[in-house]
C-alpha cells in the first residue's frame, strides 16, 4: 500500500527527533562508561519503568499477541502472562538487591557471589553467551518482525527494511548511551500506546465488524474470548496454564522476565536513584506490562479472525508476501492496512518506534557486557574510559549486522518465543536461589548453560528436518529441557565446592549487611502475592469492561486496589 505525504511527514519528523536525541546526549554519555551504560546511576523510578515497557513493547509483540489469540483465544496469552510472577519476585524480593551491588552489568556478580578464576570466565562466558549469542537470537525476532511488517504497509523487502532501520537506531544508540535509549523509549512508548489504541478503536469501528458488541458475538470470535482454557480439554488446559504457571516461570530465563531479575531489566534497575527507585519502576513495569497494555492487541487479534478467518486468506491477499514470512503474526499488520491517512502514520511510527526501542536496549545493554565483562575484564583492563565507550559503540554496530543477518533464518514470532524459552529451560531456579543458598556456585551455572543450550538447538533442528528424530509437542519439548538442565545442575552443586568462606561473607554483607538474608521474608511473600493477584485482578477488569460486564469489572478493580494500597505500605 502507499502512505500518503502526511504518514510520511508524521514518520521522517519523529525520526528526526529520535536522531536528535542521541547527538544531544552524546556528549554526556560519552563522558564515561558508567554513564554510557548506566546514565550515571541517577535515574528516577517512572523514567525506568516507562523504559522497561517500552523495550518489552518490541515490533513482534503484537503479532505475537495476535497469533496466540488466532491460534488459541484470549488465554492463549497464558505463555506469556505467567511471566508476571517472575516479575514480581524481582519487585519483592530482589531489586533492591541488584542496585545494592552497585555494580555496572549484572555480570559482574558472578566475581561478587562466586571466589576462584573459574568465577571470571564464567563471568566472561556470559558475556558472550547473553550478550552475543543470546542477544542476536532476540533482536533477530524483532528484526524478522519489522520485516513483515515493512512488507504488508510499505512494500520494501526485508533487506531494504534492515539497511534503513539500522542504520538510524544505530546511530542514537551508539551515541547517546543509555541516556538517550531512555529518553527516545520514554516519547515511543507514548506514540506506541497511543498509536496502537487509536488503531484499535478504529478497526473495531469498521464496516465488516461493527462496533465491540458484533465483534465479540461473531461466530469466528465467540469461543475465543474466555480468559482461562477450556478445563474440559485437557491437551490446552496443560499447554496454555498449567505449565506456564506450574512450571515455565520460575524455571526458563526469558528477557525481561529472568527470574531473579537479570538482563536489560537489571541493567535499569542498577541505573536507578537508589533502592526504591528500582523497586518501583520494576512495580511499576509489571503493571502496565501485564495489565494495561495487552488489551488494543488482543482485541485487534479478535477483529482480525472476522477480516481474515485463516492464514490462506491472509496470504491471498497479501501474495507478493515471501514464504518464510508467512504466518498467524502478520495478521496484526494485515489489519493496519485498513487504517486512513495519517492514523495510519502514526500506528506505523508507533511499530518502528517499538522496533527501535527494543532494539536501542537490547544493543546498549548487550555492547555494555563486551565492554564491561570481556574487553575490559580480560582483553584491556587498563582501557581508558573513552576507549570503552568508543568499544561500546562499536561493538554496537556489530550486534545490529549479527542480528539482522540470522532474521533470515526465522519464520514466526512464535517460533522465536518458543526458542528463547528453550534455551533458558532449567536455569530459572538457579537464579532464583543463587542469593540465598550458598553451595551454589560457578559449575552449577556453567552446568545449567550448556544442558539447556544443547536440548534448545537440539529441538529446534529437530523441528526443522523434514523427518524429526523425536516427535514431541513444543510444550513437552519446554518440560524436557527443564527437568534434565534442573537434575544436572543440581547434582552438579552437591558434588561440587562451594564458593570460599571469605568470598560468601563479603558477598552478604555488601548485599544484606548486619542481617539475615531472610529478614522480612513474611512482608515479601505477602507482597508477592499481592501482585499477582492484583495485577491479574487488573489485567481482568480491563477485559470485562470491554466485554460488557461492568458489575465485574468494577469488583476486580476495586480488588486491585485494596492489593494496591496494602503493597505500598508493605514497600515504605
Amino acid at each position: 500500500m502507499t502512505l500518503s505525504t502526511l504518514d510520511w511527514g508524521i514518520i521522517i519528523f519523529f525520526l528526526s527527533l529520535f536522531a536528535f536525541i542521541g547527538i544531544y546526549v552524546s556528549k554526556q554519555a560519552g563522558t564515561d562508561s558508567k554513564s554510557f551504560f548506566l546514565s550515571g546511576r541517577n535515574m528516577p523510578w517512572w523514567l525506568l519503568g516507562v523504559s522497561m515497557v517500552a523495550t518489552t513493547f518490541a515490533a513482534d509483540t503484537p503479532g505475537l499477541v495476535t497469533q496466540l489469540v488466532r491460534e488459541n483465544g484470549v488465554s492463549g496469552n497464558w505463555v506469556w502472562w505467567a511471566m508476571l510472577l517472575t516479575g514480581m519476585l524481582t519487585v519483592f524480593f530482589y531489586a533492591k538487591l541488584w542496585r545494592k551491588s552497585g555494580i555496572t552489568t549484572d555480570l559482574e556478580f558472578y566475581e561478587l557471589r562466586y571466589s576462584g578464576k573459574l568465577a571470571s570466565y564464567l563471568r566472561g562466558f556470559r558475556a558472550v553467551y547473553l550478550g552475543v549469542i543470546f542477544n542476536v537470537i532476540t533482536m533477530a525476532g524483532v528484526c524478522l518482525a519489522g520485516a513483515k511488517i515493512a512488507n504488508i504497509l510499505l512494500g520494501i523487502s526485508q533487506e531494504t527494511m534492515l539497511i534503513y532501520s539500522s542504520i538510524i537506531v544505530v546511530f542514537y544508540s551508539a551515541f547517546g548511551g543509555l541516556k538517550g535509549v531512555l529518553i527516545t523509549d520514554f516519547i515511543q512508548f507514548i506514540i506506541a500506546m497511543i498509536g496502537s489504541v487509536w488503531a484499535t478503536i478504529y478497526i473495531v469501528n469498521l464496516p465488516e465488524i461493527g462496533g465491540t458488541t458484533s465483534l465479540l458475538s461473531h461466530i469466528n470470535v465467540v469461543d475465543k474470548l474466555a480468559f482461562l482454557p477450556d478445563f474440559n480439554n485437557t491437551e490446552a488446559l496443560i499447554t496454555l496454564l498449567i505449565i506456564p504457571i506450574a512450571v515455565q516461570w520460575w524455571s526458563t530465563w526469558y528477557p525481561g522476565a529472568e527470574p531473579g531479575g537479570g538482563g536489560y531489566i537489571a541493567q535499569r534497575m542498577l541505573a536507578a536513584k537508589d533502592e526504591k527507585h528500582a523497586t518501583w519502576a520494576t512495580l511499576f513495569f509489571n503493571v502496565a506490562h501485564y495489565a494495561i497494555r495487552p488489551w488494543p492487541w488482543i482485541m485487534v487479534g479478535l477483529a482480525s479472525l472476522i477480516i481474515f478467518p485463516d492464514l490462506s486468506s491472509i496470504n491471498a491477499t497479501f501474495p507478493s508476501l515471501a514464504k518464510s514470512m508467512q504466518g498467524e503474526d502478520v495478521a496484526y499488520a494485515a489489519m493496519m492496512t485498513y487504517l486512513p491517512s495519517g492514523l495510519l502514520g502514526i500506528v506505523l511510527l508507533s511499530l518502528i518506534a517499538a522496533f527501535m526501542s527494543t532494539i536501542s536496549t537490547q544493543l546498549n545493554w548487550g555492547s555494555s557486557y563486551i565492554v564491561n565483562d570481556l574487553y575490559k575484564r580480560f582483553l584491556k583492563p587498563e582501557a581508558t574510559d573513552k576507549e570503552q565507550v568508543l568499544v561500546g559503540r562499536i561493538s554496537t554496530i556489530a550486534l545490529m549486522i549479527c542480528a539482522a543477518l540470522v532474521s533470515f533464518t526465522l519464520q514466526s514470532a512464535g517460533e522465536v518465543l518458543n526458542l528463547l524459552l528453550q534455551i533458558g529451560a532449567g536455569t530459572g531456579l538457579l537464579y532464583i536461589l543463587r542469593w540465598f543458598w550458598h553451595r551454589i556456585n560457578p559449575w552449577s551455572e556453567i552446568t545449567a548453560m550448556i544442558v539447556s543450550f544443547i536440548i534448545a538447538i537440539f529441538f529446534f533442528i529437530n523441528g526443522k528436518l523434514d523427518t524429526p528424530i523425536i516427535e514431541l509437542a513444543g510444550h513437552w519439548q519446554l518440560v524436557s529441557g527443564v527437568v534434565a538442565t534442573t537434575i544436572s545442575w543440581v547434582i552438579v552443586t552437591l558434588l561440587t565446592q562451594p564458593s570460599d568462606k571469605n568470598t560468601l561473607e563479603t558477598f552478604n554483607q555488601l548485599i544484606f549487611g548486619e542481617d539475615s538474608k531472610f529478614k522480612g521474608f513474611g512482608n515479601k511473600i505477602t507482597g508477592f502475592f499481592l501482585g499477582v493477584f492484583g495485577v491479574y485482578s487488573l489485567l481482568f477488569s480491563i477485559g470485562k469492561f470491554i466485554y460488557g460486564e461492568n458489575l465485574i469489572a468494577i469488583g476486580l478493580l476495586a480488588f486491585t486496589a485494596v492489593c494496591g494500597f496494602i503493597i505500598s505500605r508493605i514497600l515504605k
